[in-house]
């Protein structure tokens, strides 16, 4: 399947071009799209379907360690979306169900900003006052411009992932370096998280899943009554070879990226923001 991120951050499915021919369909491939490796691709499984997140370890490289760790490991298997916000989030990963556990492994440091490099690969979409806003990989993504690099002692700058509909993040108390086994995944966008919580990866597809869990009240802080649970969850390399879903991710660089770029630009004008738009993805595998 064909998957398209639209404005909204809705999900739209269509069929790959047939009349392509193969050769220039692999040559457009090769400068156009990337596989995620099957370590860094979370797939979870719940009554309502199945959600797909690419984890980023350049950007969380401990937070992406633990969630790897806990789903292979099964302990996300049969676990609450306890607390459910509409147009906000979803959360779970607490074996108690209530907002008040985790695993027994240690707490995790909060990861609220990184250093990076060229080789991440941004693409800047905005230039704001206080930064450049685009995409690396399929993260949106606040960082300085690359000639920060030439006075910094790693030939890096900083970066801050930004929580935009999909993004996941771990969930933590009061204390910023709590994060444990508990994550979210955004439903919609909310910029008083960004630099207050570790985001991790991104939904690339199935977001419309996480949109139709059960969600709670605000007045009961999304606390949910029978709540949908995560069936299953594991990276694609924790799964036999022959379950593993493969995905492609539109490389930002690409020209196709930069025109769907245009268009969700020329469409929104002034309102246009970094999570406006997502690259699309291609998903095979997942019957």
């Amino acid at each position: 399947m064909f998957y398209r991120i639209t404005a909204a951050g809705a999900l739209s499915v269509a069929l790959l071009a047939a009349s392509v021919p193969a050769a220039a369909q692999t040559a457009a491939s090769a400068a156009e799209w990337r596989t995620i490796a099957p370590e860094n691709l979370l797939v979870i499984d719940t009554a309502k379907g199945r959600i797909l997140v690419e984890l980023e370890p350049r950007m969380a490289p401990l937070a992406v360690a633990r969630v790897r760790t806990l789903a292979d490991q099964g302990f996300y298997d049969g676990l609450k979306f306890h607390r459910v916000l509409e147009g906000f989030m979803a959360q779970t990963g607490d074996p108690q169900g209530t907002g008040a556990g985790g695993s027994d492994l240690p707490d995790i440091a909060g990861e609220f900003q990184f250093r990076r490099g060229r080789d991440l690969g941004f693409v800047n979409l905005i230039t704001a006052p206080t930064g450049q806003l685009g995409i690396a990989g399929s993260m949106p993504i606040l960082t300085q411009p690359d000639a920060q690099m030439m006075v910094t002692a790693d030939f890096k700058t900083a970066g801050q992932a930004l929580f935009c509909p999909g993004v996941a993040g771990m969930a933590r108390n009061q204390d910023p370096d709590s994060a444990n086994s508990q994550f979210f995944l955004m439903s919609g966008a909310n910029d008083s998280l960004n630099g207050l919580y570790t985001p991790f990866g991104r939904v690339v597809a199935g977001l419309d899943v996480v949109r139709a869990l059960k969600t709670g009240s605000e007045a009961a802080n999304g606390r949910v009554d029978d709540p949908d649970l995560m069936t299953r969850a594991r990276t694609a390399a924790g799964l036999p070879e022959a379950e593993r879903p493969v995905v492609r991710v539109m490389n930002p660089s690409s020209p196709a990226f930069a025109a769907e770029v245009e268009r969700v630009r020329s469409e929104r004008g002034a309102r246009f923001e970094v999570c406006d738009v997502q690259p699309a993805v291609q998903v095979t595998g997942d019957d």
